[in-house]
């Protein structure tokens, strides 16, 4: 059977194992922080209520599903948890308030970071709850011409801005130039061999969890081979680098994936994935 519904994902970023998926659905709130293992997840819109998988994502808030016939959909990570219900479908809407359909606008931002509109690079917007409102409020009528009263009590045109002098003209301020911008560092598609310093531990909110996500900020990022320097990047505080007792100042080597993912409320521009061998200072 074909869906015509789904939204296909063009470029997304696949998952490379399962502890990798369930990081993610943790921060998306579709699993518990203590999950060790993923479970069944079902599709409940247009009136389906079949299996899928979370197989990647687009972006923070776009996740990629596929099903038993390996279509792949878009959707909003908050809509796929909400479908999780069991009551999911099953409660009347008032009169006047439409059902959630596929391609509407959510109004809320769970991730407190970016527009609650999700972009899909290759398909427009991802699935997401309706919005209720979705009126809008008709444009002010324009304000009158201003009018000028002479003298003699009669209402008279006012009178048109004379040009400005070239005098005027050559004093007014030049723009100025636009500044270059940096070339965009190209990171590699795989793991590689790096290296980091722990700069900060901290937390951040998670819209899909009672509990705010703990993370690092690192300083003095850098790939091994080929040597490139990253500047700084985060990573989620696992429980694998709990075991390593780390405090800040600490440098460590590794092997990641490391993607342009922004940190929520900080100017960190980079996201270290899955750090394995890890190992307390350097070679």
């Amino acid at each position: 059977m074909v869906y015509a519904f789904t939204i296909q994902p063009g470029i997304y970023h696949a998952f490379e194992d399962e502890a990798e998926q369930i990081e993610q659905c943790r921060e998306w709130g579709l699993l518990s922080g203590k999950a060790t293992k993923t479970k069944a997840f079902f599709y409940k819109g247009n009136g389906l209520n079949v299996p899928c998988t979370i197989v990647g994502y687009t972006d923070k808030m776009t996740a990629v599903i596929e099903f038993d016939n390996k279509q792949q959909h878009c959707i909003h990570p908050s809509y796929l948890k909400e479908m999780q219900a069991a009551n999911y479908g099953q409660r009347q809407w008032s009169a006047g308030e439409a059902a959630p359909e596929a391609g509407a606008s959510e109004g809320s931002d769970p991730a407190g970071n970016a527009e609650p509109a999700v972009e899909n690079a290759a398909n427009g917007a991802a699935e997401t709850p309706a919005d209720a409102a979705g009126q809008t409020q008709p444009a002010a009528d324009p304000a009158p011409a201003p009018r000028m009263e002479s003298v003699s009590g009669q209402t008279e045109p006012a009178e048109p801005d004379k040009p400005a002098s070239a005098a005027a003209a050559a004093d007014a301020p030049k723009p100025k130039a636009k500044k270059e911008k940096a070339p965009k560092l190209q990171l590699p598609e795989g793991k590689v061999k790096m290296t980091a310093t722990v700069q900060e531990f901290t937390t951040v909110p998670n819209h899909f969890s009672d509990n705010d996500d703990e993370v690092i900020i690192y300083e003095n990022v850098a790939i091994a081979e080929p040597e490139t320097e990253i500047g700084t990047a985060w990573s989620s505080h696992s429980a694998t680098l709990k075991k390593l007792e780390l405090e800040v100042g600490d440098t460590i080597t590794f092997e990641a994936k490391i993607v342009a993912k922004k940190l929520t409320r900080y100017p960190v521009p980079y996201k270290i994935n899955n750090p394995a061998k890890i190992q307390k200072g350097q070679d």
